[in-house]
């Protein structure tokens, strides 16, 4: 079978006109001859009556649910998704199954709230697929060894999507939402904010964790992993969008897109006498489970980065171990992605100048051969977006 899997996100499932709007591509699939596995999130966003935040929002601030029972809850957006998803492909005549994560072979591990994906046992969705044009399978969950109904994390629907796609051996997975593709910048941020054609997968994994919304992370590397196509594509447009591979463009460029990343606190430790400084302060972080980022490692001091809603604990933590840990909260990351800056020399030097230009100072760097982060101020941080979307000419087709 020529199997095509499409990803539809809270926002393109939200009401009726969208939900058609999903629908006509799935309908161009089948009459190309596909066969169609969906995967639907939860429909819409906070405040929509499924939508996963509008179902936590039920639950007591003191609320007592294990996380299994809170998965078991959750859980019911992406079915009722999938089941009104469903109702209306029939309603236009096509063949149209709903099955849940677990019926559709998505087995996980017992990490309640953020499982991972262990198993794919297919065979009964390939069954499914010679009797139906089209398999609705309600995205985020899966079922973990025991039985039990287990969530996939934020993005866990794109993970869905994508694991069935390279399980399937499918031509490629679609992930539709409601921008264009990739763009090489916020285009709430930057106006002349072009879509990109393609981009690599360690570019869009980079741009992922960066702060692009667009596709998660784990997704992507599952993607890498299969070497399987991914298209990034507007539900409201049927124009190509963004496809994600393992080649290279044929267009040189040596930036690909602007990433950022708010809300976030800078932390300098100094060492105390006969401490080894790094060892004792990643330790703790790291028993708190704090994630820390951008570490600047010195004989004497380290440097680092925690999110904002984490800084007083982490302040705390230092504090009790006789720290005096010095402090800049409300900054942001600023990223700037491209697999064709490797061994390009320069490209750090016209980032630092374009900052410095439009007055922007700089509290941290970093590089590694495709990607280069600085730390701002928050309120720095659209202008910085701006000035290097500016200084290495996005804006022009890519």
């Amino acid at each position: 079978m020529n199997i095509i899997v499409q990803k539809f996100g809270g926002t393109s499932v939200r009401d009726g006109q969208t939900r058609r709007e999903a629908a006509k591509h799935v309908l161009t699939e089948v009459n190309n001859g596909k066969k169609v596995v969906v995967v639907v999130s939860a429909m819409g966003r906070k405040g929509d009556p499924y939508a996963t935040d509008t179902l936590l929002g039920l639950l007591s601030n003191q609320s007592a649910l294990k996380n299994r029972d809170r998965d078991l809850f959750i859980s019911c957006g992406e079915v009722i998704s999938a089941a009104i998803f469903t109702d209306l492909l029939l309603s236009m005549g096509l063949q149209a199954k709903a099955v849940t994560g677990a019926q559709a072979g998505i087995r996980t591990n017992e990490n309640f709230g953020n499982a991972r994906i262990i198993d794919l046992k297919c065979q009964p969705l390939v069954n499914a697929l010679h009797e139906h044009d089209v398999i609705v399978v309600a995205g985020f969950q899966g079922m973990t060894p025991a039985g039990e109904v287990a969530t996939l994390g934020r993005g866990g629907s794109d993970t869905s999507a994508v694991a069935l796609a390279a399980a399937l051996h499918a031509e490629r997975a679609d992930i539709f939402t409601d921008v264009d593709g990739i763009m090489t910048a916020d285009p709430t941020i930057v106006q002349d904010a072009t879509t990109i054609h393609s981009v690599t997968y360690e570019e869009i994994c980079n741009l992922a964790y960066q702060g692009a919304k667009v596709i998660h992370p784990r997704a992507v590397e599952i993607a890498m992993q299969s070497n399987l196509p991914v298209k990034i594509r507007s539900t409201l447009s049927h124009e190509e969008g963004t496809l994600i591979t393992g080649g290279f463009s044929l267009r040189e460029r040596v930036i690909t897109s602007i990433a950022y990343m708010p809300g976030i606190t800078q932390i300098t430790v100094r060492a105390k006498e006969n401490l080894n400084v790094q060892t004792d302060v990643f330790k703790s972080m790291s028993a708190a489970n704090i994630s820390v980022d951008f570490i600047n490692i010195q004989p004497a001091s380290v440097v680092y980065t925690v999110p904002d809603e984490r800084k007083e604990e982490a302040v705390r933590i230092l504090k009790n171990k006789g720290y005096e840990p010095e402090c800049l909260p409300g900054c942001a990351k600023v990223s700037a992605v491209g697999a064709g800056m490797a061994g390009v020399p320069g490209v750090a030097s016209k980032i630092v100048e374009a900052l410095t230009k439009d007055n922007i100072s700089i509290y941290q760097s970093a590089d590694s051969h495709t990607t280069i982060w600085v730390l701002v101020k928050g309120e720095d941080m659209k202008k910085a977006v701006l000035a290097l979307h500016e200084a290495f000419q996005l804006g022009k087709s890519q």
